[in-house]
């Protein structure tokens, strides 16, 4: 009886010890991207700097938004990993997990800066705030707005919000394993959040302000009692700010517009 009491207060520190870190890591994320970020926003047409610089943000970044809509995921496999160890099953390193999970952001996040460095090569003039830039920012915040009301996103919502279903029906063994769920885990986020970093990229990558309104988003619809209700008041708001930002971006708060930049970058 004493062994176990000893293993249920060992696992309980743990556990204690594992979100103090998650926590902590996001509070130093937010730190760090509010340090390299201020005063960098320039609304639609902010530069994304070279790819080394861009990366490290963009990671840092993911890591401030989505680590306090991920902790319940990371907390229950860092929990079933450990009763596994107990019953001498082999250990799966929680890291493992997480940085496959990270490293679908990382890939979306080098998809953004491709479709970027391909619309600025052109130059055309014609995503130029000025010209239709407007109008393609509101269109796809409107877009996002609508997806939010699609059975994809319905889909991968309810799997962010059931992390026991997905471990114990999509649970694998072995450092592969770990991966591969990290990656899957990965793969539902970025179904279910792609239209928010959108509206992100849409307003300003480099808002602080954007950014933290996001962020509250996507924990709000993941971790909230009844976030899964959220979808048509959070699809409504974003089609009506598409539709201000197209019409009169002056009275978007926290929106700078480009004065005469070449073009809109999205």
């Amino acid at each position: 009886m004493t062994a176990r009491a000893a293993s249920s207060r060992s696992a309980s520190f743990n556990a204690v010890a594992r979100a103090a870190v998650l926590v902590g890591a996001a509070l130093a994320a937010w730190i760090v991207t509010v340090a390299r970020m201020r005063g960098m926003d320039v609304g639609p047409g902010t530069d994304l700097g070279g790819l080394g610089w861009y990366l490290g943000i963009w990671v840092t970044m993911m890591a401030a938004m989505m680590l306090p809509s991920v902790a319940p995921m990371v907390l229950l496999f860092a929990n079933v990993s450990q009763e596994r160890e107990i019953l001498r099953i082999r250990h799966l390193p929680t890291w493992t997990f997480v940085a496959a999970y990270f490293a679908v952001w990382t890939a979306v996040g080098l998809a953004g800066y491709s479709v970027y460095r391909l619309v600025t090569s052109f130059d055309t003039g014609f995503l130029a705030w000025r010209h239709a830039g407007a109008y393609v920012a509101g269109a796809a915040i409107a877009a996002a707005g609508i997806y939010e009301l699609t059975p994809l996103k319905r889909a991968c919502l309810r799997h962010c919000r059931s992390p026991l279903h997905f471990i114990a029906t999509g649970w694998r063994s072995g450092s592969l394993g770990a991966l591969r769920m990290g990656a899957e885990h990965g793969a539902y986020c970025v179904g279910c959040c792609w239209g928010l970093m959108a509206i992100l990229f849409a307003l300003g990558v480099m808002s602080l302000l954007w950014m933290a309104v996001v962020a509250a988003v996507i924990f709000a619809e993941k971790v909230l009692p009844g976030g899964h209700r959220l979808a048509v008041p959070f699809a409504v708001a974003f089609v009506v700010l598409g539709l201000v930002v197209a019409v009169a971006a002056g009275h978007v708060p926290g929106l700078k517009q480009p004065d005469g930049a070449p073009a809109m970058h999205m």
